[in-house]
């Protein structure tokens, strides 16, 4: 498979879980767990589906106190196929003995294949092999292919192929005593005698969802005669499909689904729609093709190859397909976010976090028109984010920390701590920095797409409203001379609030203060972009008066910074007044320490009394800015950056930060590339096996993490390649590693596709040739070339002048 499978040998109930997360198949519209289709849902295997917008609300009683959840619905269960030998009971692993058993991810197709052979208890041996994939090509369909062969018998056999809606939300055990109901049926149906159909309702949010399937069974002359049984309820219909096999003889069974919801365009019933739709599919030979193709111009634009390290190489590859599946053109015009969780999983509802923070990267530069409308996602539910800011008592947009149908505020007031079974106080909902995050994922859009429509009609409005919002939550203390802000958090979370305190939030995180005093700055610039006419019309729509203009201007040289002992930027105001926590200690006594809040609360005592950290937060700083704009920033705010502060910085948190979160790894590898490669290298090798190896201990088969996954991709074009735009030049600052000698990979730079490749101590930028595409100007150091289609450049790549001169790109 050349770097593209993904396989495990042997079935392992216990992971099992972890493997239907990790091969998963989705098109950017939907994706479906890698479950076998012969189980149903129990403590082992847990086969869901789930859609981009298909969001309900239920409310849970915990208590007395009711606790209302929106989650991202578990779709009706479309890949039931089960096996029945000779009338008895339908296949399970459970109830067989496994001669081999292989379950492989074909990474480039997205295709899931189990290949078995077992003993049934009658002593038949029957070899299946199944394939599966949710098509890129055709973006409402799905196939499922066995093939079975009977080794030592002939006799008769039926295949039940059924649609199932009974199914609930229960795949995070966390969320157990939830309301996990989301459907109602609405009714089944036949499309004549090959097509059954379904179709259920949302219980709150009133959407439609309808599946329908097309099962035939071939033989080596074509399609078969088969005795077809019909049930059906409400909520269930299945077909038995029933047929005699041969010793020896392959047949082939293919089941056609067809997916729609009433969130589709161009529809009107659902059920209908996807009936005809089955009706009319391609068989699965013919559909595979297609499939296959689409994502053929997929891995064109989007490869990375890593010739040096094949472990590397397959790993960036499974990264960039889960990726996909959740977002890419398919995704583009259905009102989508990026669920930090992606679609293959339950966890954190399907909400949207600010992990597009860490995705964003990836897309810009090669399919930027997807990120285009995931930031639309953000526009379409701006009311939302005016409505809450004014019932907070601010002006402006405040976007919601975690945000799902209609953008309001998704955060659970109370969540279950594990290790103790306790209900505890959710405050995460006051990381305000999401909004930072956004305004910040506009920006770096808009320089890698030059897209100044984008700015115009959305982008424009969507950054002068968050800078209205960090204006308004900001108080001037004339004491210091400066702007505070008072009662958030920054993306560390297990510092909440000050301990002994009922109020969340706290003062002044350094994060939260230097990203607002850069967006106050960037701010004066946006209107700048637009035509005179725009500029003046959005103003008038905004109310925006030069007296708030020269607020911001105000705020972007005033705002305070904490810092304490030499030179150390304090997390927050207060930070070094908290203990030192016995970290030797801790891991002696539990080993895997990276949910110290988890833990400390069991003990009953607070993480917020000591000097941990969950995850990267001022270090975040140094991830997200070079040393140079990092040094004007500073500069501008009249404090010192001198040329060790990100090194001093960087090594005091990395010692009090427990990585709880794997974005911690992305984050802390992407500040050390230029300072410590190998200890760099080493928390990228962290991050890239974080999900395959389950780091976190049971949290990847709830679904995959998209932040750490796109993370890593983006620290291979950021962090080691050192890609950032400046002065609208690409420019390259190469901090390359022994394996990623012989890198390639392909970019779109404001429009042109270009391919990139390291080796030997060169860079090579080559345009292509293809289709017609402005000239771009790309440089290494101070030299400086334009290239227009078909042009290629080598750099000469010299030695790193310092680690200061270029923290992160």
């Amino acid at each position: 498979m050349n770097g593209f499978a993904f396989a495990y040998e042997g079935f392992d109930p216990t992971g099992e879980g972890l493997r239907e997360a990790l091969t998963s198949t989705g098109n950017g519209f939907l994706c479906a767990r890698g479950a076998a289709e012969w189980e149903d849902a129990d403590g082992v295997h847990y086969p869901g589906t789930y859609a981009h917008g298909v969001y309900n609300r239920e409310t849970t009683i915990l208590g007395g106190r009711p606790v209302l959840n929106e989650d991202l619905v578990n779709l009706p269960n479309w890949l039931v196929l089960k096996l029945r030998i000779e009338g008895g009971d339908a296949f399970r692993l459970g109830d067989v003995e496994l001669l081999d058993y292989r379950h492989e991810f074909d990474i480039r197709n997205a295709m899931v294949i189990r290949e078995l052979r077992f003993r049934d208890r009658a002593g038949r041996e029957t070899r299946l092999r199944s394939r599966r994939f949710v098509s890129m090509a055709d973006v409402h369909h799905g196939g499922i292919e066995w093939t079975l062969t009977p080794e030592n018998w002939s006799g008769r056999v039926e295949v039940v192929s059924a649609l199932d809606g009974r199914v609930t939300n229960i795949g995070v055990a966390r969320y157990g005593q939830l309301e996990g109901r989301h459907l109602d049926p609405v009714g089944p149906r036949t499309f004549g005698s090959e097509v059954i159909a379904l179709k259920v309702q949302t219980r709150q949010s009133n959407l439609y969802i309808s599946q329908a399937a097309r099962t035939r069974v071939f033989g080596g002359r074509g399609p078969l005669a088969v005795d077809r049984g019909l049930y059906q309820m409400e909520d269930y219909i299945q077909q038995v499909l029933g047929f005699d096999v041969s010793r020896g003889a392959a047949v082939r069974v293919e089941k056609m689904v067809a997916f729609y919801t009433s969130r589709d365009r161009a529809i009107s019933d659902t059920l209908v729609k996807a009936g005809t739709s089955a009706l009319r599919y391609a068989d699965f030979g013919e559909a595979f093709e297609r499939h296959a193709s689409a994502w053929d111009e997929l891995w064109h634009e989007c490869d990375v190859r890593v010739p040096g390290d094949d472990r590397v190489q397959l790993l960036l590859r499974l990264h960039i397909c889960h990726v996909l599946q959740v977002c890419c053109r398919n995704t583009a015009d259905r009102d989508a976010g990026v669920p930090a969780r992606g679609l293959n999983g339950e966890a954190y509802r399907g909400h949207v976090f600010w992990d597009e923070l860490y995705v964003y990267p990836f897309l810009n530069f090669r399919m930027p028109e997807v990120t285009r409308e995931l930031l639309l996602y953000r526009y379409r539910r701006l009311g939302a984010a005016r409505a809450a800011a004014l019932e907070a008592g601010f002006r402006g947009a405040m976007f919601p920390w975690q945000s799902g149908s209609d953008g309001t505020e998704e955060t659970q007031s109370i969540h279950l701590n594990p290790l103790s079974g306790r209900w505890e106080p959710d405050l995460s909902r006051t990381q305000r920095h999401v909004n930072a995050a956004i305004f910040y994922n506009i920006w770096h859009y808009f320089h890698a797409t030059q897209d100044l429509a984008f700015m115009r009609d959305y982008g424009a409005e969507m950054m002068l409203e968050i800078a209205r919002f960090w204006a308004s939550i900001a108080h001037f203390n004339p004491e210091r001379d400066r702007y505070e802000i008072h009662g958030v958090m920054g993306p560390d979370e297990f510092h909440e609030k000050y301990p002994g305190t009922e109020d969340g939030g706290l003062r002044n995180n350094a994060y939260t203060n230097v990203m607002v005093a850069w967006l106050c700055g960037v701010a004066r610039d946006v209107l700048l972009l637009l035509p005179t006419a725009r500029a003046a019309a959005l103003r008038d729509k905004l109310s925006l008066d030069d007296e708030e203009l020269r607020r911001w201007e105000s705020m972007s040289r005033r705002m305070f910074v904490p810092f304490h002992g030499d030179g150390i930027i304090s997390q927050f105001e207060g930070y070094e007044e908290l203990q030192e926590f016995d970290w030797d200690g801790y891991r002696a006594k539990y080993g895997n320490i990276q949910r110290l809040d988890r833990i400390l609360r069991a003990e009953g005592d607070d993480p917020g009394r000591y000097k941990v950290a969950k995850q990267a937060d001022t270090v975040m700083l140094f991830f997200l800015f070079s040393g140079d704009e990092l040094r004007r920033l500073f500069g501008r705010l009249s404090y010192s950056y001198g040329s060790d502060t990100a090194r001093k910085n960087i090594a005091y948190y990395d010692r009090r930060t427990s990585h709880g979160s794997t974005l911690s790894f992305i984050a802390h590898a992407g500040v050390l590339a230029a300072l410590d490669p190998e200890s760099s290298w080493q928390r990228f090798l962290v991050a890239l096996e974080s999900d395959v190896g389950d780091v976190q201990g049971g949290t990847t088969k709830e679904g995959i993490h998209m932040g750490v996954m796109s993370g890593t991709l983006d620290l291979v074009q950021r962090g080691y390649t050192g890609t950032h735009i400046r002065d609208g030049v690409l420019h390259f600052h190469p901090r390359l590693t022994g394996p990623l000698d012989g890198l390639s990979f392909s970019m779109q730079f404001q429009g042109t596709p270009i391919l990139v490749t390291f080796a030997g101590g060169r860079l090579t930028v080559a345009a292509h040739r293809e289709g017609v595409s402005p000239p771009v100007k790309v440089a290494v150091g101070d030299e400086v070339r334009e290239l227009r289609a078909g042009d290629r450049h080598t750099f000469e790549l010299q030695p790193d002048p310092g680690p200061e001169q270029h923290v992160q790109g």
